[in-house]
């Protein structure tokens, strides 16, 4: 039976149901198999012991989440395309950001990722610990976010930015923020823009979080330009933001 039959099937929408709930509790569930661990190893390790244990555990859990939705939840992910980056050291990557999905989707093929995520998720019950003990960036003052990235790219991290600052509501893309052209302004290193496209926009800024998705679900990230920013930071993001609209106004499926 193909997949477009059987969603027309009268089951379908149960079974919508239930892969939200199996989606959703396998991933509260991996955060808090982690949790006790992260918590009593970031006060004990040192930090780059730390921080490369943190980070490597996470793009484990995340590759096994989305393993465990393509397996059970029909859920379809296409992203090869982040192989190319694994290993190269001191990368900006920056994103369009969709769904609540896309950092999960990111760091799970990239084991040295450093996300900057909003400040009030390092003290989360489900994700504080764990970005903690990574090192990850809390979304706080200018100052902090490019004071913090430069030290993680000069260790050679890859930090992951959303320039949107939050998930896309006037979609294909919401006005950017300087903050990742400032980053790459002062510290030199190149910017890689990655292109993230939905089926549907699952989990996105008007998806609550307790709506069964639409299956099947496919998730595709494709690498796009990268750039050296040796102009204004304010006059690069004009034209970032030219080039992301343009990008994600023709969605490829190839």
């Amino acid at each position: 039976m193909t997949e477009r039959a059987r969603q027309r099937g009268p089951l379908w929408p149960l079974y919508e149901r239930l892969a939200m709930l199996v989606g959703l509790g396998s991933l509260a569930l991996l955060c808090l198999t982690w949790l006790p661990f992260a918590a009593l190893l970031h006060p004990l390790l040192p930090r780059q012991a730390g921080q490369w244990l943190g980070r490597r555990v996470i793009a484990c859990a995340f590759r096994f989440y989305l393993g465990l939705l393509s397996l059970l939840c029909a859920c379809r992910f296409e992203l090869d395309a982040l192989d190319r980056l694994r290993d190269e050291k001191s990368l900006i990557i920056v994103a369009n950001h969709p769904s609540l999905l896309d950092a999960v989707l990111l760091a799970s093929r990239l084991p040295n990722a450093v996300c900057v995520m909003k400040a009030s998720l390092l003290d989360n019950l489900l994700f504080g610990a764990a970005a903690r003990l990574a090192r990850y960036v809390g979304n706080g003052s200018a100052h902090h976010i490019v004071k913090r990235s430069c030290r993680s790219l000069a260790e050679g991290a890859q930090l992951v930015l959303f320039p949107e600052s939050s998930r896309t509501k006037h979609f294909p893309l919401d006005p950017l923020d300087p903050t990742a052209a400032l980053i790459a302004r002062r510290s030199g290193v190149p910017l890689q823009t990655v292109l993230l496209e939905f089926s549907t926009p699952y989990l996105g800024k008007d998806w609550p979080l307790w709506r069964p998705p639409v299956l099947p679900l496919r998730c595709t990230a494709r690498l796009g330009q990268r750039f050296q920013v040796t102009t204004e930071h304010h006059a690069f993001t004009a034209g970032l933001e030219q080039y992301f609209r343009a990008e994600l106004a023709t969605p490829r499926h190839d």
